[in-house]
């Protein structure tokens, strides 16, 4: 397989915990890196402009949305999911392997048949049709399509999520490497999955690595798991990724969480918790999470976070922050989503700094802390 990217370089490392550079056809990123979600080509109330001021390096969308509005040939049509949407760093898409989890559609050996979330069609994906989707869609990263169960789940059926996304992963590797309708430097990642088995994940992982991908993720974890077991998981399945290559942990994003993953190994993150919270007035700061529709704050003119110097922090209190909130006003929205994604990306550029001065445990340490309260 002709390699999208590059070998992960490696600047520095303190225990499992690496800060590097990922470098594809398009640029480079800095590891540890957070992706905004952008699941319909936007991250909720903001747009292109606030999330290159926020330093973000590669924006995650989703397959299975952007197939079904505004289609992937209409993203085509318009010079793909970057110019489409006026981002011009990195992007990654989903292959619609959440939704497998999330909508329950009906799965066979071949692929899934969904039931549109818009109009109620079938709307059918294989991993062939994911891999061409994506190609048109134009990501630089795309995912194979893999079956996420929920946790907890049967031995049978995290068997056949192992099986099933081990074929998918096969045929769609396959797929990438013979289609033209895709962009020839599109980067292909597979999944490995096993639930909370530790010998599942280890088969997975072996039968992924074996295939020969671009980069690897570690999905199926944040799906009603204990917080102990997605990270004992992440010890038995990240030391058999090649060390060399990208590690991407699906779907997890809250600090501690996150943090602790870098401790494990990995590179890549995503999340809609930063943003999803901040339309319920779930503010993160270092000190922890904080609810502003506490009616403490009604006439607190203090920032969100002393010393932030995100747009938010820099010009709006507390006390308006929570009026917007309360009254519905969308810009609400915005602006405490503009917040929380300036504190987990800085997280990660603390983490960065962390790994490479030998301090990530003081940092695990003071997260845990916090947001333990």
């Amino acid at each position: 397989m002709t390699a999208s990217v590059t070998p992960l370089a490696v600047h520095a490392t303190d225990g499992a915990a690496r800060a590097g550079t990922v470098t594809t056809a398009r640029g480079s990123f800095a590891t540890p890196c957070f992706m905004p979600v952008g699941t319909r080509g936007a991250v909720k109330a903001l747009d292109a402009a606030d999330l290159e001021a926020l330093g973000a390096e590669v924006v995650l969308a989703n397959t299975y949305h952007l197939m079904l509005r505004p289609g992937d040939e209409v993203v085509a049509a318009l010079g793909g999911l970057g110019r489409f949407s006026g981002w011009r760093g990195h992007t990654l898409t989903d292959s619609g392997g959440f939704q497998v989890h999330s909508l329950s559609p009906a799965v066979d050996d071949d692929g899934v048949t969904f039931t549109s979330v818009y109009d109620g069609s079938a709307v059918r994906l294989t991993p062939e049709r994911a891999v061409e989707v994506q190609g048109r869609i134009g990501a630089d990263i795309q995912m194979v399509l893999d079956v996420c169960a929920s946790l907890p789940a049967p031995p049978e059926a995290l068997r056949t999520a192992v099986e099933r996304t081990a074929a998918w992963a096969a045929r769609a590797r396959d797929h990438h490497r013979r289609i033209e309708t895709r962009p020839p430097h599109q980067a292909l990642f597979g999944i490995v999955q096993g639930g909370i088995d530790p010998v599942l994940r280890a088969e997975s992982a072996a039968r992924t690595v074996e295939l020969g991908f671009d980069g690897y993720a570690v999905g199926g974890l944040s799906v009603g798991e204990p917080r102990e077991e997605l990270l004992a998981t992440l010890e038995v399945t990240v030391p058999l990724l090649p060390p060399e290559l990208p590690r991407y942990l699906m779907g997890v994003g809250d600090p501690v969480g996150l943090v602790e993953a870098v401790a494990r190994g990995v590179d890549m993150f995503d999340c809609v918790a930063p943003t999803r919270g901040a339309r319920h007035g779930q503010v993160w700061t270092s000190a922890g999470r904080l609810s502003l529709r506490n009616a403490s704050y009604a006439r607190d003119d203090r920032p969100l976070e002393e010393g932030c110097r995100c747009p938010t922090c820099r010009r709006w209190s507390r006390g308006y922050l929570r009026h917007l909130l309360l009254v519905g006003e969308p810009t609400a929205w915005r602006l405490l989503s503009l917040h929380n994604l300036a504190f987990v990306l800085a997280l990660v550029s603390q983490a960065r700094e962390a790994i490479t001065g030998g301090r990530l445990g003081a940092l695990r340490t003071d997260v845990a802390a916090a947001w333990a309260r």
